[in-house]
């Protein structure tokens, strides 16, 4: 599917592809400008009535905002605790969604962020997690 011009393009606009032999290889390609990730839904992350699958949103929403809790961790290793999903509307097959993390605030062994799912200016998803600080850094 060719994507509409008004939508980002990863290769022509400056995002970079995110390396991962985990699970975000199953369900990538995923991408990141800063902060911000990306992807383009394909139909592997459809679900049965033909847009993107719940999961699909969770997870990525999960990494984009793990690895901002860890930047705000000054990159001690993070891991999820709770993670809430309010799906707003549908992303389709097609389309190329964002996710922006917003640190709300970070104590000494807690992460609590916000995260927005977008299709251009068009809100598809938001999120609300708290992350674990752990003593080990990232490595």
């Amino acid at each position: 599917m060719t994507p509409e011009p008004e939508h980002d393009d990863p290769p022509s606009a400056e995002w970079l592809p995110i390396e991962d032999e985990g699970f975000i290889a199953l369900v990538g390609p995923l991408y990141a400008r800063g902060s911000v990730y990306g992807f383009r839904a394909a139909q592997k992350h459809a679900n049965l009535i033909r847009v993107v699958h719940g999961g699909m949103l969770m997870s990525f929403a999960d990494r984009a905002m793990g690895v901002a809790a860890m930047a705000a961790a000054d990159g001690a290793n993070c891991v999820t605790i709770q993670l809430e999903m309010k799906f707003l509307d549908a992303g389709r097959i097609g389309d190329w969604l964002t996710c922006e993390p917003f640190l709300m605030k970070r104590t000494g062994s807690m992460a609590f962020l916000r995260g927005e799912v977008r299709d251009g200016e068009r809100l598809v998803a938001t999120a609300d997690g708290v992350w674990k600080i752990l003593r080990g850094r990232k490595g």
